[in-house]
């Protein structure tokens, strides 16, 4: 087997996590690649160092050091290569990575093969206005204000039809991964990972029946910000790439045909770390 060792630099213990990790690997009989760039860093590693395209196409799964951001930014640049994504957590929740440093035994099974692959919906994200772009979510599309004291007007059409209309700090549309996310704390729904749909999640609106909605994975949300004259509104899909949103834009939001795939161990591994991770048990 071949790995792939992306880690997040920005991590505090990450070059030793990376060094424990690689050893393991490499005892158990994987190949080991790490991005060409850390080189130097990692200087004496038995590691081949290649760029992220040859990495991704030869690798058979690729393992995170970090935290979740480091498993989205990660499964973005291989969205095309379809690798099995697994990440050893060093941040703090790791509802996505799902590993320790000291797993062994997650290790062990991953090298022999004794896991299934998580296929994941992603969200597809095209704004048309005068500045178009695209981008993908693998958690979310979060609208929201600039400023302390501003709220912005949401409306929300579905298939074409005008379904809601918030006031309020803004809105968070989700795929079921990112149910646990930010949607999760302006209280969504938790949604079973293996469900294909959206979950639409309004940020404090300003009314006792603004509920959060789930629509299926065969609609096409139609998003605008309705008031920007209350204040300024941006955009983020799994927190990066932040961009302003001008009156006349509009978000067309629905589920991608690609998919990003999870390393899992069991059959729950989604659950286990809700129960765990939040539930503090």
């Amino acid at each position: 087997m071949t790995v792939y060792l992306i880690p997040n630099m920005k991590k505090r213990d990450v070059r030793a996590a990376v060094e424990t990790v690689a050893r393991c690997l490499r005892g158990l009989g994987a190949q080991v690649l790490l991005p060409l760039a850390l080189e130097e860093t990692f200087e004496g590693q038995d590691a081949q160092f290649l760029c992220d395209a040859d990495a991704f196409a030869r690798c058979d799964v690729a393992v995170t050091v970090g935290g979740d951001g480091t498993i989205l930014h990660a499964a973005k640049r291989g969205l095309s290569y379809h690798r099995p994504l697994l990440g050893v957590n060093l941040g703090r929740m790791g509802f996505l990575a799902t590993a320790e440093c000291g797993d062994s035994a997650k290790f062990e099974r991953l090298v022999r093969g004794d896991w299934r692959e998580d296929r994941r919906a992603v969200l597809s994200v095209r704004c048309r206005g005068k500045r178009p772009f695209e981008s993908v979510a693998l958690n979310d599309l979060v609208i929201a204000k600039t400023g302390i004291g501003q709220t912005v007007d949401v409306s929300i059409w579905c298939d074409g039809i005008l379904v809601n209309e918030y006031l309020g700090d803004g809105v968070v549309v989700s795929t079921p991964t990112g149910s646990t996310a930010y949607s999760l704390s302006a209280g969504g729904p938790v949604l079973d990972a293996r469900i294909r749909g959206l979950v639409v999640t309004p940020v404090c609106a300003h009314s006792m029946h603004s509920p959060p909605m789930v629509f299926s994975a065969e609609r096409r949300l139609t998003i605008q910000v309705d008031s920007p004259a209350r204040g300024r509104a941006e955009m983020c899909c799994d927190g990066a790439d932040a961009r302003v949103l001008l009156p006349e834009d509009r978000l067309e939001v629905s589920l991608s045909g690609d998919y990003i795939s999870l390393v899992s161990f069991n059959e729950a591994d989604q659950f286990a770390a809700i129960d765990k991770k939040l539930k503090g048990r």
